[in-house]
């Protein structure tokens, strides 16, 4: 595994977040496409095919690294930021909605971090972005994020975003905790994720928090967040009005025009 750039970074703001970078001449940071906020002019931008973690790999370890991310929803590419000019250098990258911006030195996990196919914002150069599979099925199937997620693997710094507030848990071996599925942000490799029922059938269908829990299993270490875009968007959807079906706050009918509806 290629040696990661070292990096000096700041995040700011509150609510919604941004991670600035400060890069020595020659030093490279990887992002998501459309993930740049701001960057000085002598930085170059290069998008790459897959996440140009490795030198020399040829196409077909090119085509490979594209492939997995193209697994986990991705974008086939993506861009690589080159300070080529003198002194340092910055550039920023914002995160796509409201919630925190969590850093993650890669060799203080391990090595290796497991986190939502959706989360990564940007690495140093050298931090490779894989798939991690999950290894049973009802996991996979009904895991909230699905059968794959991204690995983040490498000896460099990463940035990873959660929605809403962040909660960081240590769980020591053997310890349990039960979280909704979509709430779910990253954890270290040795925690073990699987999916269970979340109560009797009564409280599948009535209860409100979904048919299935993720059960975390420690040691290792967690993180949660409080509003997962999938949880923020359902409400969103659910409250724009329908154009001509009386629905909505300022419809005269309200709440009696959706039971008229059926709906």
């Amino acid at each position: 595994m290629s040696e990661a750039h070292v990096i000096d970074y700041e995040i700011k703001g509150k609510d919604i977040q941004f991670v600035e970078i400060e890069l020595d001449p020659g030093e490279s940071v990887v992002s998501e496409a459309g993930a740049m906020m701001f960057k000085a002019p002598s930085i170059n931008m290069e998008a790459v095919f897959g996440d140009g973690s490795k030198k020399n790999q040829g196409f077909m370890g090119a085509l490979a690294g594209a492939g997995k991310r193209l697994l986990t929803g991705e974008s086939l590419f993506m861009t690589v930021f080159t300070h080529t000019g003198q002194g340092k250098a910055r550039a920023a990258f914002a995160a796509p909605y409201p919630g925190t911006i969590i850093p993650v030195h890669l060799p203080d996990v391990g090595g290796k971090l497991i986190c939502q196919k959706d989360s990564f914002l940007a690495a140093a150069k050298g931090v490779s972005v894989g798939i991690a599979l999950q290894k049973r099925i009802m996991t996979g199937l009904f895991g909230g994020e699905g059968f794959i997620m991204q690995s983040l693997e490498g000896d460099g710094w990463c940035f990873v975003h959660a929605g809403g507030t962040l909660t960081e848990m240590t769980l020591a071996a053997g310890e349990e905790l039960h979280v909704d599925t979509g709430c779910v942000v990253a954890y270290t490799q040795e925690v073990s994720m699987e999916i269970e029922r979340a109560g009797n059938v009564k409280s599948m269908i009535f209860g409100g928090e979904g048919v299935f829990f993720a059960k975390l299993c420690g040691p290792g270490r967690v993180w949660i967040q409080s509003m997962p875009f999938s949880r923020l968007a359902g409400r969103i959807l659910a409250n724009v009005p329908v154009t001509g079906s009386g629905q909505g706050e300022g419809s005269a009918l309200g709440p009696l025009g959706s039971m008229l509806r059926g709906s």
